[in-house]
């Protein structure tokens, strides 16, 4: 019989979603609402990371100004 597997000791449970699936459909309504209810804390994120989102805001907010540009200047 195969055991399942656990997920990584630092909590991570994108390795297992099955495992946890299956907990998560045992649950009773209560104890799903309770599980649901816990609020995790913000991740801390490395400078790269924070440089490559404000990136990609930038880069959002640059390709809506051209969006609207060109929408400005073609309608007849």
């Amino acid at each position: 019989m195969k055991e399942p597997t656990t997920p990584k000791q630092n909590g991570d449970r994108s390795s297992t979603p099955g495992l946890y699936a299956d907990v998560v459909a045992s649950l009773e309504p209560d104890q799903l609402v309770a599980a649901k209810a816990r609020s995790f804390p913000r991740r801390n994120l490395t400078a790269s990371e924070v440089f490559l989102l404000f990136s990609l805001r930038i880069y959002l907010l640059f390709m809506i100004g051209i969006l609207i540009y060109q929408i400005w200047v073609n309608i007849p």
